[in-house]
């Protein structure tokens, strides 16, 4: 069992804050009141979307009767999510925007994602990365290209260590037939999905052209579930220079539905082999 990494940790301090919170009475506009913290930031500290500051633990403690040694063990989850990733050690190759999502996918129990014109970094070939990303930003240095390879193989290693995340794609038909690098290129990341596919944590579906109109048709996004969450709680929509978490319950339940839907327009695993499979032959 692989110790939680520091999204994991802010969680579940912002779900027991939450509960603490909940069991002295108290709104989040008491709790505003009572601590001196702003509404915006209690709520942000309850749902685990921003570092918590042993401060603030500190405040909310005292203002919910939170006696020791309880604020102790809080204090001390507080600076464990503080800590910073293995994914760190990239941040010279990518934004603050993009490492931030590496923090969260790392974390999460099952990552639903649909893509409509390549193939998402977890599933990527490192001849295919190179591909892209040379597209992107031709002038790269071949040091800087290698080190955006290296992390998004890093990325797929835990595909095969212990507890690897449930995988569920769907991909429009244009990301199998969209010619990226060279045929032997295209033809190895087809037959990578292939390979992929037969993994028991991973379903990779195409969305075929001929499924018409859809509701994905806005562009592609990720969701993510985290340990103990019965449901997907994030999701994440990038765009050339940033990304974007959409808030609020509404969004989240809008874009389950999208892929739940999605997920029915799209060929099964079976009929998505065969179709990899046959344009992998054209090559």
């Amino acid at each position: 069992m692989t110790e939680p990494g520091p999204n994991i940790r802010r969680r579940q301090l912002g779900r027991e804050l939450r509960r603490l919170r909940e069991q002295a009475g108290m709104t989040i506009d008491q709790a505003v009141v009572v601590s001196g913290l702003s509404n915006p930031t209690i709520s942000r500290i309850e749902n685990g979307k921003q570092t918590i500051k042993p401060k603030n633990v500190r405040l909310l403690c005292q203002a919910y009767g939170v006696g020791v040694p309880l604020v102790d063990t809080l204090v001390r989850l507080a600076e464990e999510s503080e800590d910073r990733g293995w994914w760190v050690a990239y941040s010279d190759t990518v934004p603050n925007w993009f490492e931030q999502y590496v923090g969260l996918e790392t974390d999460a129990a099952e990552i639903l994602s649909f893509e409509t014109e390549y193939v998402p970094g977890l599933l990527q070939t490192a001849e295919y990365t190179r591909a892209i990303t040379k597209a992107s930003w031709p002038n790269q240095s071949e040091a800087d290209l290698a080190r955006v390879v290296e992390l998004r193989q890093s990325r797929q290693r835990r595909l095969d260590g212990p507890n690897p995340p449930e995988l569920h794609m769907v991909l429009g038909e244009a990301v199998a037939r969209w010619l990226i690098g060279s045929p032997t290129v295209m033809r190895e990341q087809l037959r990578h999905l292939i390979d992929m596919n037969e993994r028991s944590n991973l379903t990779i579906q195409i969305l075929p052209f001929t499924a018409g109109a859809h509701p994905g048709l806005s562009g592609p996004f990720a969701m993510l579930r985290f340990p103990n969450d019965d449901e997907v709680s994030t999701v994440y929509v990038e765009f050339d220079n940033g990304s974007l978490y959409p808030p609020r319950r509404q969004d989240i339940e809008r874009y389950t539905w999208i892929f739940r839907r999605l997920q029915e327009l799209a060929l099964p695993v079976e009929d998505t082999n065969s179709l990899l499979s046959t344009l992998a032959a054209e090559l």
